[in-house]
């Protein structure tokens, strides 16, 4: 298990048996590939961007998410396979070929779960995408009440801090809504996704314009996951760092509480995130993930 993982105590997990088993997470993102990893996860695929029904990825961004959730890490011997390798898939395209989109397009992908994650057991949506406009940042706006909507209706919904921080009121939308659970980083170096740069202490932060607290939990951001592989020879793993790794992180984990004790509410995950994670200085809201407590494995 690579060290990552280590970090937040998936190894307890594990070792104990549980894998998300039958516990539905929809990726909202640049789509899924179908990885060796990923082929047995992924139960539907949806494209809101265009005609193509078959899964593919073109960026990478979505995959690697995917691998982090779900991966059974067949490719690697079981080395990184994901967080909840037993959950399944729902993998929305909502995101394009350079990891951009528009609201519209992520809402569209927010009501086709609503209207279809009982069909596949969905409890989980992870979103590791972030929108900067402040219109977007508000309470009244149009995907802020499309999340908290299906909060409503019960599904833990997951999101990215996003990496503008650490600056006060950094957090990207969807993560400024009240209710989800929003993840960040904890301080320290990361390679940018931008060539030749490294940025510090990136992690968005909060308050939020409502002056809600953000973000919530935070795990490590820098991650091997699942990589498009187009052609036989290509490496099936890369690295890949940022919030948007840490947020599946987190959905993993939920997932396999979930498996453990399929009752819970969103709002009883929420509480028991925040009485399980390790506070430190370096970690912002209630602390840094911890697997082996959030189950009570410890």
């Amino acid at each position: 298990m690579q060290e990552a993982f280590l970090r937040v105590h998936a190894r307890e997990a594990h070792l104990a048996g549980f894998s998300g088993h039958g516990i539905g997470v929809a990726v909202l993102d640049t789509g899924i590939f179908p990885h060796v990893d990923l082929k047995n996860r992924l139960a539907v695929f949806q494209n809101m961007l265009d005609s193509r029904r078959y899964p593919f990825d073109d960026c990478g961004h979505g995959t690697h998410v995917a691998g982090i959730i779900g991966g059974d890490g067949r490719q690697s011997g079981g080395y990184y396979r994901g967080i909840a390798p037993g959950c399944h898939l729902a993998g929305i395209k909502v995101l394009d070929n350079s990891g951009d989109g528009n609201a519209d397009d992520m809402i569209a992908g927010l009501q086709w779960i609503q209207e279809h994650y009982r069909r596949y057991n969905i409890r989980i949506v992870n979103i590791s995408a972030g929108a900067q406009k402040k219109s977007m940042c508000t309470e009244a706006s149009e995907m802020i009440r499309k999340v908290e909507a299906l909060w409503d209706e019960g599904l833990v919904i997951v999101a990215a801090a996003g990496n503008d921080g650490p600056g006060e009121g950094t957090v990207t939308a969807p993560g400024v809504s009240r209710k989800i659970i929003t993840v960040g980083c904890p301080d320290g170096p990361l390679p940018a996704t931008v060539p030749g740069k490294v940025r510090e202490h990136h992690s968005g932060r909060g308050p939020t314009a409502e002056c809600i607290m953000k973000p919530e939990v935070v795990a490590p951001g820098t991650v091997i996951s699942c990589r498009v592989c187009p052609r036989p020879g290509t490496p099936s793993y890369i690295s890949k760092s940022g919030t948007s790794m840490a947020a599946p992180i987190v959905s993993g984990a939920i997932a396999l509480l979930l498996e453990k004790e399929p009752e819970l509410t969103n709002v009883q995950i929420k509480l028991r995130l925040r009485e399980s994670c390790i506070k430190k200085e370096a970690y912002p809201g209630w602390g840094m993930l911890h697997i082996g407590r959030l189950l009570a494995l410890e």
